[in-house]
Order: structure tokens, then sequence, then C-alpha cells
């Protein structure tokens, strides 16, 4: 899945390569590894969390309005839609979280 933009950014793909760079002692030696781009991928991880529980709650209040005639069809459509979208890329990383992790329990040690 190729729909990654609001997860990955290219302050992400800076960061990991002057940590990379850090670990070869490379010229990006010098810079400070946890905030190379101004957000730590613990944030970054955890804001995506938050907006993803966010759009669910969102659109579950959308449906349960829909289903008592407060809001109109498109709406409910709309949110289901995004809700769909949070799901498939909530899944697309998770799959690639425990894809890394197997990898890396089968390195020798």
């Amino acid at each position: 899945m190729s729909d990654l933009g609001p997860v990955l950014s290219a302050s992400l793909a800076r960061g990991a390569y002057g940590s990379a760079r850090a670990l070869q002692g490379g010229p990006a030696a010098a810079e400070p590894i946890g905030k190379a781009g101004g957000e730590t991928f613990a944030e970054m991880v955890g804001k995506a969390a938050t907006d993803a529980i966010q759009t669910t709650r969102q659109a579950e209040a959308t449906v349960q309005a829909g289903l008592a005639g407060k809001v109109d069809t498109q709406s409910v459509v709309e949110a289901t839609m995004s809700l769909e979208s949070t799901v498939k890329v909530g899944v697309a990383v998770r799959n690639k979280l425990v894809e890394a992790y197997q990898q890396i329990m089968q390195m020798p040690i």
C-alpha cells in the first residue's frame, strides 16, 4: 500500500539516514540522533495512532447519527470511507512492523 504519506515524512527519512551515517562514523556523526528532524520516531508513531483513534471515533459518531436520522447518507458514506482507509493504513503499518520484528529475531547474535 503506497498511501503512507501521513505516516512517513521527509524528516523521518533524514533522521534515519543521519542515524545510519552516525553508526558508520560518517559526516553526520555530530548530529544528535534523537531529534534530527524535529520529531522522534516515537512521537511520530504516537501522533499517527492518536489521529487514527480520533478518525475512528468521529466515523462511529457519524454512523450513529446517521442511524438516528440526524445526518445525511453522504456524510455517513464519507465517514465510512475515511474509516476504511485509516484501518487499511494501520494494518499495513502493523504488518510491516511485525515483518521487521521477525527479521530482527532471525538475525544471528
